[in-house]
């Protein structure tokens, strides 16, 4: 169990560098996709780190209960059964902290995403106004085996001296 401890906070280790990388190209092209899937990777580092913890939970219940005993302290002095006690320092509280914040970032990159695609959606509804419609294109018409040019949709510009639409339009 302890060497499986080890191993999932090296696979936690290494889904968090691969968040990183997705989610800096994902912020960069400001794409939905890439922020889910940092989303995701994020989600997974929390799953992974939380498991890793709980087996490190494991392993000191194991040693305790099961391998050592309560008995085996009863049978210390009383000067040492005074003078022992058990802490968990800084980095116990630190880890518990990474699998919470992983959690969290997991949600606030979901939360970006959602965001990202609405902002998306919101952008292509208010530019349809400009999208214009595509036809169909002339194509060439084969006669007796030769390809014969199309016919002209328009027969060129008309250009007038009152037109509007000439190179002398003033």
């Amino acid at each position: 169990m302890g060497r499986s401890m080890i191993a999932l906070f090296i696979l936690t280790f290494v889904t968090i560098f691969a968040a990183f990388c997705t989610g800096v190209t994902g912020c960069w092209r400001r794409s939905p996709g890439n922020i889910t899937a940092t989303a995701i990777l994020m989600l997974l580092a929390c799953l992974l780190s939380a498991g890793a913890m709980g087996l490190w939970h494991g392993v000191e219940y194991y040693e305790k209960e099961k391998v050592v005993g309560e008995e085996y302290y009863q049978q210390w002095s009383s000067v040492l059964q005074d003078n022992t006690e058990v802490l968990y320092d800084w980095s116990f509280v630190l880890s518990w902290l990474g699998v919470f914040f992983c959690l969290g970032a997991s949600f606030l990159f979901f939360f970006g995403s959602c965001c990202l695609s609405n902002e998306k959606e919101r952008e292509q509804l208010n530019n349809v106004q400009y999208i214009m419609p595509v036809y169909p294109q002339k194509q060439q018409y084969a006669y007796a085996g030769y390809a014969v040019p199309p016919p002209q949709a328009y027969a060129g510009p008309y250009y007038t001296t009152g037109s509007a639409y000439g190179p002398y339009n003033y």
